[in-house]
């Protein structure tokens, strides 16, 4: 199969455009066209609907999306383990939900490499429900999310409870003045979604929202604006009075999991990265 065939198909679905596709891809529209044809051929089914600016994947093109996805990250996974160096045994696959390693997990890149002798590793920020399917296909060894999976193979633990403080860089602000500021909205996943709504529905409609906790920091600053962002992350501001709390609005607590499969062959390894992990969250 090649590859490249794959990832064109990949990014005509992301961009639903097959001009966009071309332009992400430094080829030309016809060039996007033949390879999802030499695909559809390959395959013997039609990928995509193809209508005047509404290229939809047809149900084949959406069952097909999960295999691509998992076929590109194998061979990727293929070429860095046969590269391992002599100090390294082995490789390990860890997806992260956006947002996870900026507000938490700083250190844990360095805590995992100075822990797991000869373990070489490979981190990807990757949605929620990819991570899932990935685990399932045996191409990502651990996922840290914000949610738990909700898949019955997948044993998931429970590394730690993390704060989220409303805070203002405009100033100290009660919850009805924070209505009049600017607001960013960060993405803190599905629970945190539920109570934003049920807790804070006057809180004003955002002027930004992210998936990066550090990007929603430095709007904020240059903005006088007010975002619930981690209170690890923002203690040392609120101290220097560069930043303050929102007087009236309780913090949010998030749970942070991790999850595998729970046959796979590293399980040593993982149960390893685990504690280490856990650690990580626990100094924090």
């Amino acid at each position: 199969m090649d590859t490249d065939l794959l990832k064109t198909f990949l990014e005509v679905a992301r961009t639903r455009h097959f001009g966009k596709a071309a332009d992400n891809l430094f080829l030309t529209r016809s060039a996007v066209s033949f390879r999802v044809k030499q695909l559809e051929s390959a395959l013997g089914v039609e990928l995509f609907e193809r209508q005047r600016n509404n290229i939809q994947p047809t149900s084949a093109g959406e069952r097909m999306l999960i295999h691509a996805e998992a076929i590109l990250t194998a061979w990727e996974r293929a070429k860095q383990d046969i590269s391992l160096s002599s100090e390294q045994s082995m490789q390990m696959a860890v997806g992260i939900a956006p947002n996870v390693w900026s507000a938490y997990l700083q250190g844990a890149l360095q805590t995992l490499h100075d822990g797991l002798d000869g373990v070489a590793l490979r981190t990807e920020e990757l949605p929620h429900t990819v991570m899932g399917r990935q685990l399932l296909a045996r191409t990502l060894d651990m996922m840290i999310s914000f949610d738990a999976p909700q898949l019955d193979e997948l044993e998931a633990i429970k590394l730690g409870e993390i704060e989220l403080c409303l805070v203002s860089g405009a100033g100290p602000a009660t919850l009805q003045e924070a209505a009049e500021l600017p607001y960013i909205k960060v993405n803190w996943g599905t629970v945190f979604n539920i109570q934003h709504a049920k807790e804070f529905a006057e809180l004003p409609i955002p002027i930004m929202h992210t998936g990066s906790a550090a990007i929603a920091l430095d709007f904020l600053r240059a903005n006088g604006a007010t975002a619930f962002l981690p209170k690890n992350m923002v203690t040392g501001l609120l101290e220097s009075g560069e930043l303050h709390l929102v007087e009236g609005a309780r913090e949010l607590s998030r749970s942070l999991y991790l999850a595998y499969w729970g046959e796979n062959d590293r399980l040593e390894i993982i149960r390893s990265a685990v504690k280490l992990l856990s650690q990580v969250v626990k100094q924090d």
